[in-house]
C-alpha cells in the first residue's frame, strides 16, 4: 500500500484583521477530512516563523510594511501556488484607507496630537518594522496565482478553492460563493 504524500500549506496574515483564518477555521468539522490530506507548514496553526517549500500558500492582509514584503517574497520563493485571500489582500481593504492621507499626518494624529494621547512621541524602535508610504494590494509586490475575494471568503469558498488544487486541477469557485463586501 503506498501512502500519497501531504499536500503542504502555508498561511499568514499581513495588514488585516485576522478574519480569514477565522473564517478557514469555520470548516468545522471538515478540517478533519481536510487534516488527513494536508499538512501545515508556517501558519498561525502551527506557530512555525518562516515559510519553507510548500504546495500552496494562502495570504491574507494588504502590505503596509517592510516586514509584510519580506514575508510575502519569502511565501511566493517557496510556494508552488499563491493565493491572494480575502479583501485587504486583494484591494488593501480597510488598512488601505490610511492611503487617503499621508503617513506622517497619520503618525502625528495617532501618536501627537489626537484625543486621549497620553506620553506624545512617535515609536521609533529599530524592532519595529519599517512603514511603507501606502498600504498595498499583494499582487503589487508579488505575483498571485488565485484570487479569492470576500471580507472574509466563507469556509465554503476556501473548500471550493483548495478541493481542486489539492486533486491538482484548476480551481473554479462558484459565483453564489463570490461576494465583493
Amino acid at each position: 500500500m503506498m501512502i500519497k504524500p501531504k499536500i503542504k500549506i502555508a498561511t499568514t496574515s499581513l495588514a488585516g484583521c485576522f478574519g480569514c483564518h477565522m473564517s478557514f477555521l469555520d470548516m468545522d468539522e471538515r478540517l478533519v477530512s481536510l487534516l488527513e490530506r494536508v499538512e501545515f507548514d508556517r501558519s498561525p496553526f502551527t506557530d512555525i516563523k518562516h515559510c519553507g517549500p510548500c504546495d500552496i500558500g494562502l495570504i491574507e492582509g494588504g502590505v503596509c510594511n517592510a516586514e509584510n514584503v519580506h514575508v510575502l517574497r519569502e511565501f511566493r520563493a517557496n510556494c508552488k501556488t499563491l493565493v491572494a485571500v480575502g479583501a485587504c489582500a486583494i484591494n488593501g481593504g480597510v488598512p488601505a484607507m490610511r492611503n487617503f492621507f499621508d503617513l506622517q499626518d497619520c503618525l502625528q494624529e495617532v501618536y501627537l496630537t489626537g484625543t486621549g494621547v497620553m506620553n506624545p512621541q512617535i515609536p521609533g524602535d529599530i524592532e519595529l518594522p519599517l512603514l511603507l508610504d501606502k498600504v498595498y494590494p499583494i499582487s503589487e509586490v508579488v505575483r498571485i496565482d488565485y484570487f479569492l475575494p470576500g471580507c472574509p471568503p466563507s469556509a465554503d469558498a476556501f473548500l471550493q478553492l483548495l478541493q481542486p488544487l489539492l486533486a491538482g486541477h484548476k480551481p473554479v469557485i462558484a459565483k453564489s460563493q463570490l461576494h465583493y463586501d
